[in-house]
């Protein structure tokens, strides 16, 4: 090949001299040689160049060249050169001559839309029924009225609507078909529908719609067909839904009633769950996509429905009004089943009849309501409710697909609501089944992310299952943030160098707070999602070594003094926001900042060199704070808080109010913790109010806008839904990593108090136990003891208490039955029962230590 393109280039060379001379030279005798050397003229449609070769020569102008085999004629009717065309056509050349793959002059002439090559062609008896009748897509008329035939098949058996629809085209569909052009599939069966919905042609989906009206039906049931591409076909439904009012009311109410018939197949077992479910939440999705862009979508500015008018918006949903109510008594009949084995273990499940019943009401309704095909069913279906019965208890089998459902109709009710809204209806419904829906959840928490995607959009509901997703492992949990955070993210390591150099953040040392801020903001949320590059100033250095230093680096900044951003705690190794950050004019900014990093590292599972106060993770988190969170800050101000709840104060003449004196800028203000808190009286009744409301001024209040600020940046890349399922020492664990505990040095630097000593066979069991724990249990030790799950520099010989250097503590207390361990984080103190055995104690502590934040004493 390389050889015969040396010898073209060298040919081409000599005849561009030969003809800037105006001398005539001769073509090479061998034909390969000549057609490389006339093609580019041909082309070009240099016909007199053409002709002066051709006119002495042997060249013979059928000649096929090249991998498809085509003459220079089917380059002349490829191009348009209609000269050049003429001039072969005179010299013999053949316009039936057929390609590799049956391409005639004509057909390819016709595709581009070549119309004087065509008439030239015709003129020389070109055949139009040729073969490949692909070309009737460009230029049917022309073709048409020369007698071609328009049901023509070609070898694959595609006809020229075939063709016409696989490229969209509108305008060659509609004359086709008004010249009675039959709708044949080819001869794999693809029909020209299949073609329109593969490419999203919505106008030639509805010519052909049209033209035979059975097609209709036709395409909602391609809804069912994973096999088609789900954009695609919503595009042309989203098309035909918008030709007028009638076409959008037609196209929802028949998606509807599909759904409804999968959604009743899914509650059958007879049927496949993977297959039944995939199809009605694709049918149900295309479903609601449909609707938002309608003339009743709340999300176009004319709710119709809620605002009153509910004629199209009941009308389209009616369908759907019977699944949900087969859905709305499978969850009774499952309630039924719980109350009776919460009544009687023993007691046997769900008799057959009942469910029978049931799938009865399911095919009644799912378009199965002749009478000769119910007394068919009637065996099958009592075999069907034996098999719920005698195989696995109602719930197992029921719940994925219950579940399923239950997803689709969350679905429907959150597309008839304004973005951000949660239907009350579905609000009322989890209500409703909250006992039944709490037992899908705890025997398969993943159900949350497979289908009750409402518990991550909705926070009033999460809040009800939070403490089953609670329970769960935390490498679990682990698992379903990061696959429910990079959904949709394309699959690629999550750092990595763009390819574009602007994508880089070049980043300088000597300023890396603020240069670090500058580049963060001039990027985009995407593509810092997508995966993050960094390379310092004058450094070649690049990846994830890198971005790991930058992530290390920038921590430490964030804390610096410098910016008053945040202020050491008392225990010298956490952080809190500081108060008084406003000395600095962009704290706010900073603060957003702050968030953005701890959330950019969060998303790409990076490690930050900095540790926060337990209260700051619990801000984060939505957690509200306790008075126990002020020993992060002031130990000696939480002992006091401690010391009132734990004691009458009636008689003490304390004389509090419901007003505090705080600090400001070295300057002391009263502040009311209550509207008219100055001259509210702190008595026995109301003192727990009063250590909450002087918590929450300390700890929340003081640093509101810092708090906002922060989580604004944060919640750009970490969405409040999915951080939910962690508690505050995971999330420190999330994002500072596992720190390295030495438990002999934890051993040696341990006092004992109220009757232990280091010789203590409770004590001895206590430490064999802690050095048998994990390295994340141990961290949970340590922070239920102290609040902080680091160690300070030095180790814990340096540990911090109330008042200065505190050590850690065991202290003992006499044993009651079930009785946990609990703790005095003011003072670093653990108070350890005096177990019977170590099997006791180690199990005692570890419930305390999974359970320990929420202030159990008993289990």
């Amino acid at each position: 090949m390389e050889r015969a393109m040396e010898q073209l280039n060298v040919q081409l060379s000599r005849l561009t001299r030969s003809l800037r001379r105006a001398r005539t030279v001769e073509l090479p005798e061998d034909n390969e040689t000549a057609v490389y050397t006339l093609m580019p003229m041909v082309m070009a449609d240099q016909h007199r160049s053409v002709s002066e070769l051709l006119l002495n020569s042997k060249f013979d102008v059928n000649y096929a060249f090249g991998r498809v085999k085509r003459s220079l004629l089917h380059i002349a009717a490829n191009c348009g050169s209609v000269e050049c065309l003429v001039l072969l056509l005179k010299r013999g050349a053949n316009p039936n001559y057929q390609d590799i793959s049956g391409c005639t002059p004509l057909h390819l002439a016709a595709r581009n839309g070549q119309k004087k090559c065509m008439g030239k062609l015709l003129e020389y008896n070109a055949d139009v029924n040729i073969c490949n009748n692909e070309g009737l897509t460009a230029t049917v008329l022309c073709l048409l009225d020369s007698g071609a035939d328009i049901n023509r098949p070609n070898v694959s058996g595609a006809t020229p609507l075939y063709f016409a629809c696989s490229h969209g085209q509108r305008d060659t569909a509609q004359i086709l078909l008004s010249r009675g052009a039959k709708y044949l599939a080819d001869k794999n069966g693809i029909t020209p529908l299949d073609l329109c919905v593969q490419g999203g042609y919505g106008e030639t989906c509805e010519i052909l719609i049209q033209h035979h009206a059975r097609l209709f039906q036709m395409l909602i049931q391609m809804t069912q067909n994973e096999d088609v591409k789900e954009n695609m076909l919503r595009q042309v439904l989203e098309h035909v839904s918008q030709l007028s009012d009638s076409h959008y009311q037609r196209v929802l109410t028949s998606l509807a009633e599909v759904a409804t018939t999968n959604g009743h197949k899914l509650l059958s077992l007879s049927s496949s769950y993977e297959a039944q479910m995939k199809s009605l939440l694709r049918i149900v999705r295309i479903f609601c996509h449909v609707f938002r862009l309608g003339p009743s979508s709340p999300s176009n500015g004319n709710d119709m429905g809620y605002n009153g008018n509910k004629t199209s918006r009941s009308q389209v949903f009616k369908p759907l009004e019977l699944l949900w109510h087969s859905l709305d008594e499978w969850l009774m009949l499952i309630s039924t089943e719980l109350e009776r084995t919460r009544k009687n273990p023993s007691s046997p499940s769900s008799s057959s009849s009942e469910i029978a019943s049931l799938l009865l009401k399911q095919r009644e309704s799912d378009h199965y309501s002749t009478t000769p095909k119910l007394s068919l069913l009637d065996h099958h279906i009592v075999m069907e409710a034996e098999a719920y019965v005698d195989g696995e208890d109602v719930i197992s089998m029921t719940a994925n697909r219950l579940s399923a459902v239950i997803q689709a109709f969350y679905m429907c009710c959150s597309c008839q609501m304004p973005l951000g809204m949660t239907s009350p209806r579905f609000i009322e419904f989890v209500c409703k089944h909250d006992e039944v829906l709490k037992c899908f959840v705890t025997r398969n928490p993943k159900i949350i992310f497979n289908h009750f995607h409402f518990l991550l959009e909705c926070p009033e509901l999460m809040s009800r299952f939070m403490h089953i997703i609670k329970n769960q492992p935390f490498k679990d949990r682990c698992e379903w943030f990061y696959e429910h955070l990079l959904a949709g993210q394309p699959d690629s390591d999550m750092v990595h160098r763009p390819v574009n150099e602007s994508d880089i953040l070049l980043i300088h040392r000597d300023s890396i707070f603020r240069s670090s801020c500058e580049m963060v903001s001039k990027s985009t949320n995407e593509k810092l999602k997508r995966g993050i590059a960094v390379r310092f100033h004058g450094e070649e250095g690049m990846g994830q070594g890198v971005v790991r230093e930058w992530f290390d680096i920038l921590s430490n900044e964030i804390i610096n003094p410098d910016y008053a951003l945040f202020t050491q705690s008392a225990d010298g190794t956490t952080f809190q926001p500081n108060s008084n950050s406003s000395v600095n004019p962009d704290h706010l900014n900073y603060f957003q900042f702050a968030g953005q990093i701890l959330g950019l590292a969060l998303y790409h599972r990076q490690l930050v060199n900095i540790y926060f106060t337990r209260s700051f993770y619990k801000h984060i988190l939505g957690i509200p704070v306790n008075y126990q969170d002020v020993s992060s800050i002031d130990p000696e101000y939480a002992k006091n808080l401690q010391w009132i709840l734990d004691n009458d104060i009636s008689d003490l003449g304390l004389e509090l109010t419901f007003s505090v004196e705080t600090d400001v800028f070295g300057a002391m203000e009263e502040v009311p913790l209550k509207p008219g808190g100055s001259s509210i009286l702190v008595t026995q009744d109301n003192k727990a109010e009063y250590v909450q409301l002087v918590t929450e001024l300390r700890m929340t209040r003081a640093i509101q806008p810092q708090i906002n600020a922060f989580l604004q940046g944060f919640h750009t890349f970490i969405p409040p839904s999915l951080i939910q399922l962690f508690d505050e020492y995971e999330l420190e664990l999330l994002l500072s990593g596992m720190p390295e505990i030495d438990v002999e040095d934890w051993c040696r630097n341990t006092e004992y108090t109220s009757g232990y000593d280091p010789e203590d066979p409770v004590i001895q069991w206590f430490w064999k136990v802690v050095r048998s724990l994990t390295q994340e249990e141990h961290i949970l030790l340590l922070q239920f003891v102290t609040g902080s799950s680091r160690v300070p520099h030095g180790g814990f010989a340096y540990l911090m208490g109330g008042s200065g250097l505190q050590k850690f503590t065991i202290a003992a207390v006499p044993y009651t039955s079930n009785l946990l361990p609990t703790s005095s984080t003011c003072i670093n103190m653990l108070k350890l029962p005096e177990y019977p055995s170590r099997e006791v104690l180690r199990d005692r502590l570890l419930v305390a230590l999974h359970c320990g934040s929420y202030g159990y004493t008993m289990a």
